[in-house]
């Protein structure tokens, strides 16, 4: 059973009711954000309020991903952003090229999703990993210990040994700066 949202048992079901508790693409500095993700060549596309997202898989405010461009909105969680933005670094330039709203993937990648997205948490002011933790559980990521801060702590070293064997973190779980090609 994978740790982490999947096509195979996430993607079947809806997403959890809009939280308002979860922390928002407005409610953070924008400008540091957007060159964190520009670090891994993301540009950042953002739309007006209500108006749809290219690209998103769930709709409504989740982020949306197009090749190598993140579509958000000012109500877009912040975690979504992280997580699409994460697939995007952890696919080749093959399957980004391609790459159009499902970011697909298998089990593994997921997980080394969301260990990454936990891990660049900590690169943007006014969130971290505690708070990025509290906002999957809000949102309904779905882990194996019923936690995303007990699976990333107990359980996810295989999402940690695939970012590190594919050049995205080093030892020191610290990013590479750099899109897998």
């Amino acid at each position: 059973m994978p740790d982490c949202p999947t096509a195979a048992n996430v993607n079947a079901i809806a997403p959890a009711p809009v939280q308002e508790d979860v922390l928002r693409w407005s409610q953070i500095d924008r400008t540091q954000s957007t060159a964190l993700f520009a670090r891994f060549r993301i540009e950042i596309h953002e739309g007006g309020d209500a108006t749809p997202i290219p690209g998103s898989y769930w709709g409504e405010s989740e982020a949306g991903l197009v090749g190598n461009r993140l579509y958000l909105r000012a109500d877009t969680p912040l975690h979504s952003a992280l997580h699409e933005a994460c697939h995007c670094i952890c696919m080749d330039e093959a399957r980004r090229a391609d790459l159009h709203t499902d970011a697909g993937g298998d089990f593994a990648e997921e997980d080394a999703v969301c260990y990454l997205q936990i891990l660049l948490a900590d690169w943007i002011p006014g969130c971290g990993r505690v708070r990025m933790f509290a906002d999957m559980d809000a949102w309904g990521y779905t882990f194996r210990l019923g936690s995303a801060r007990a699976w990333f702590e107990q359980d996810a070293q295989d999402a940690r040994d695939w970012l590190v064997r594919h050049g995205l973190i080093d030892a020191r779980e610290q990013p590479t700066w750099t899109l897998r090609g």
